[in-house]
């Protein structure tokens, strides 16, 4: 990614910090207000998601920095290891929900609702699914893991904070206050599973997990006449950094410029056939037929 995205990722995650960080200030304290467990919970879990901001932006600063000499692939995963801080995080935050539903069971107290607080907490679910679509679309066009992954969360925010919703309405109409810890539990499976799927994302990246299918690169290369074969074909990295590292078998006889002119048409070819931002190493080998 090159610096100026890495400064237009920063101002997004700047816009969503605050709308986050209104977001959770206005859940808990209402939850507070009518003794809401869930909503409460609710309220940390989009507070996880201003902290998650937060961590983003180290993050950023980070991978945005240059090439050095111990750093020749550049900074570039301090954007995943922020991702896995955040994993991190959200399944602290999944663990403290459980506890304190199981705490709620154990001293039941009923939740006062209102209307005010239904009105707040619709206010705060459309202001989720906002920031959710502007920073999953901001992701996908500047290529940052981070925004992906952090629109990701919040997108979980939506369906817990619908879950709330619903469970504050089923109170409301005389179902038992148990209702309101069993949707805690709810949350913070939403909450962990969010820090699962940030985990995987992430790790495999930094695991260097194959980042493109290989047959699609074998077609591509062998559809180029002077290739005779193909082995040991390797991906990795993400949608702003990616590397691929094959064996090419070509006739023992080309000479080294049309070789090396055999390599860039390749590589343009996959550039554009699947990702502009592939880097190929190619090493030649002679074809001798058995």
């Amino acid at each position: 990614m090159n610096y100026d995205n890495y400064k237009k990722v920063k101002r997004v995650l700047l816009i969503i910090l605050v709308a986050n960080l209104l977001v959770a200030l206005l859940k808990i304290v209402i939850g507070n207000i009518i003794k809401s467990n869930s909503m409460t919970a609710d309220g940390f879990h989009s507070l996880t998601d201003g902290s998650s901001n937060i961590v983003g932006l180290i993050g950023i600063y980070f991978a945005s920095k240059p090439v050095d000499k111990e750093h020749p692939y550049g900074h570039g995963k301090f954007e995943m290891l922020a991702g896995l801080f955040i994993s991190i995080m959200l399944f602290i935050i999944g663990v403290k929900v459980i506890t304190s539903a199981i705490d709620r069971i154990l001293n039941p107290i009923l939740p006062e609702i209102t209307i005010e607080s239904l009105i707040i907490l619709l206010f705060t679910l459309g202001i989720n699914i906002f920031v959710s679509k502007y920073e999953y679309a901001k992701g996908e066009t500047l290529d940052s893991k981070i925004l992906i992954s952090d629109s990701m969360h919040t997108r979980s925010d939506i369906y817990v904070s619908i879950g709330v919703l619903i469970t504050l309405i089923c109170i409301k109409f005389g179902l038992p206050s148990v209702i309101d810890s069993i949707a805690s539990f709810i949350v913070a499976g939403f909450i962990i599973h969010a820090s699962y799927e940030i985990f995987i994302d992430n790790s495999g990246i930094l695991l260097d997990k194959a980042a493109i299918d290989i047959n699609k690169i074998e077609d591509i290369v062998l559809g180029f006449e002077q290739v005779k074969n193909t082995h040991y074909i390797r991906s990795r990295g993400y949608g702003n950094a990616l590397f691929v590292d094959m064996h090419i078998m070509t006739e023992p006889k080309m000479s080294v410029e049309c070789s090396h002119e055999l390599i860039h048409l390749i590589e343009d070819k996959i550039r554009n056939e699947i990702n502009r931002n592939i880097q190929l190493i190619a090493h030649l080998e002679p074809f001798i037929e058995k």
